[in-house]
C-alpha cells in the first residue's frame, strides 16, 4: 500500500481538498485503485451537527455517514462508489471519534491499566485507523487499494492537529520511505505585483521542525509563478525544482488534474514511490487511460462553451457559498455537460419576505429582480408561484 498525504500551511481553505483528490484521479489514470481518507482535527465526531457557515455543507453518505464536503470532492474526482455495503463514515477521521475510540478501549481495560496518553496510545490508534480503512475495496473487485491519499484538515502549526501531525510523523517511519509521500499545500500571496515566498518558506520550516519533510510543495497563487520564483522556493525550502508544483487559480477546479498532469506531478510520485512496482492488468491501464480522456472531453466542453446560463440559488446560509456545495457542483456538472457557462446568482431567503421582517428595500427589489432574470431557480419556486 502506497500513502500520499496532502497538508496545508499558512492559511485554512487553502484548497488542499481539491489538490488531494486531483492527485488521486491522477494515480487513477495509470490504472492504479485509489481510496481517500479525511482527517478533520475538530473535536466533533462527525460533520452533522455543525453549521453550514462554521464548516461548508455537510456530506451525507449512502451508510448514513455524515461528513465534512471533502468527501464529496473525492467521490467526483475519484468515482468512488459509495454503494459497496461498507462503513464509508470511518474514512473521515476527527479528534473526536479519535477520542471516543480510546475512551471506549480504556473503559473496556484494553490498556491493562497503563496511563492513557497521546504517545503512544492515541497516535498507536489512529495510525492502526489508518492501516485498517486503507484496505477496503473500492470497487467490484473485492482487491484491496493499491495508494490511499490521506487529506490532513486544518493548518500544519495550529495545536488542533498536533497529536495528527506527530502520528504520520511515525506513521512514515512504519510503512517505510518508499510508501510514504507528503505534498503540502503553501500560499504564495502577491503583494503590489511581487510574488511572496516567505509565508511558504516559513511553513516549510514549521513542517520540518515537526519531523515531516515535503516531497512535493503545491503553491496556490493567483497568478503562475515565475521561474524565478520556483527557483527561490526550491533553494530555500530544501527541495529541486521539480518538486514545486505552481497551482494558480484556474477557470473551473476540474481543469486542477489537468495542471498538475501538464507539471509531471505525476512523473515525479510514479518515481518516488516506485509505482512501477505496482502489478496492473492491461484493463487496469485501459481503464485509466480512458479516465484521462473523458476528463479531457469534460474539461474542453466547459472551455469550449460561450454561452451563460444563470441559476438564481434561493438559500438560508448564502453567506458561505460552500453550504450549498452538492447543488453548485451538480450544476457545474449540468452545464458541462450542456456546453454552458455557468454563472450563480446568489440570493438570501429572508430578502425576499419584507412581510415578515424588516428587509432592506434595496435588497428586496435586488433578490426578486435576480429571480425573474435568472433562466433558472432552484429553491424558489415555492415562494414564486406563493406570491404571483
Amino acid at each position: 500500500m502506497k500513502y500520499v498525504v496532502v497538508s496545508g500551511g499558512v492559511i485554512s481553505g487553502i484548497g488542499k481538498g481539491v489538490l488531494a483528490s486531483s492527485t488521486g484521479m491522477l494515480l487513477k489514470t495509470l490504472g492504479l485503485k485509489v481510496t481517500s481518507i479525511k482527517i478533520d482535527p475538530y473535536m466533533n465526531i462527525d460533520a452533522g451537527t455543525m453549521s453550514p457557515l462554521e464548516h461548508g455543507e455537510c456530506f451525507v453518505l449512502d451508510d448514513g455517514g455524515e461528513t465534512d464536503l471533502d468527501l464529496g470532492n473525492k467521490e467526483r474526482y475519484l468515482g468512488i462508489p459509495n454503494v459497496l455495503g461498507i462503513h464509508k463514515q470511518d474514512t473521515l477521521i476527527t479528534t473526536g471519534k479519535i477520542y471516543s475510540h480510546v475512551f471506549s478501549e480504556k473503559r473496556r481495560g484494553d490498556y491493562l491499566g497503563s496511563t492513557v496518553q497521546f504517545v503512544p496510545h492515541l497516535t498507536t490508534h489512529f495510525r492502526d485507523w489508518i492501516q485498517r480503512v486503507s484496505k477496503i475495496p473500492v470497487d467490484d473487485t473485492g482487491l484491496e487499494p493499491d495508494v490511499c491519499i490521506i487529506e490532513l484538515g486544518g493548518t500544519v502549526g495550529d495545536i488542533e492537529s498536533a497529536p495528527f501531525v506527530e502520528a504520520l510523523r511515525q506513521f512514515q517511519f512504519e510503512v517505510g520511505r518508499e510508501n510514504f509521500a507528503l505534498i503540502h499545500v503553501s500560499l504564495v500571496p502577491v503583494i503590489h505585483g511581487e510574488q511572496k515566498t516567505k509565508p511558504t518558506q516559513a511553513a516549510i520550516k514549521d513542517l520540518r521542525s515537526l519531523g515531516l519533510i515535503p516531497d512535493m510543495i503545491a503553491c496556490r497563487c493567483s497568478e503562475e509563478l515565475n521561474r524565478s520564483t520556483i527557483d527561490k522556493i526550491a533553494m530555500f525550502c530544501h527541495v529541486g525544482p521539480e518538486q514545486v508544483v505552481n497551482v494558480h487559480d484556474v477557470n473551473s477546479t476540474y481543469h486542477v488534474p489537468l495542471l498538475l498532469l501538464k507539471q509531471h506531478m505525476i512523473d515525479y510520485l510514479h518515481s518516488r514511490l516506485k509505482l512501477g512496482e505496482v502489478p496492473l492488468t492491461l484493463e487496469d491501464k485501459e481503464r485509466g487511460s480512458q479516465l484521462l480522456t473523458n476528463w479531457e472531453n469534460m474539461t474542453k466542453n466547459l472551455d469550449d462553451s460561450d454561452d451563460v446560463v444563470k441559476i438564481a440559488l434561493v438559500g438560508k446560509y448564502t453567506n458561505l457559498n460552500d453550504s450549498y456545495l452538492s447543488v453548485t457542483k451538480s450544476l457545474e456538472h449540468a452545464s458541462m455537460k450542456c456546453r454552458r457557462q455557468l454563472e450563480i446568482l446568489w440570493v438570501e431567503a429572508s430578502n425576499l419576505e419584507p412581510e415578515t421582517q424588516e428587509v432592506d428595500k434595496n435588497k428586496f427589489h435586488d433578490s426578486w429582480n435576480k429571480l425573474s432574470s435568472a433562466d433558472g431557480n432552484f429553491g424558489a419556486w415555492w415562494i414564486w408561484h406563493e406570491r404571483y
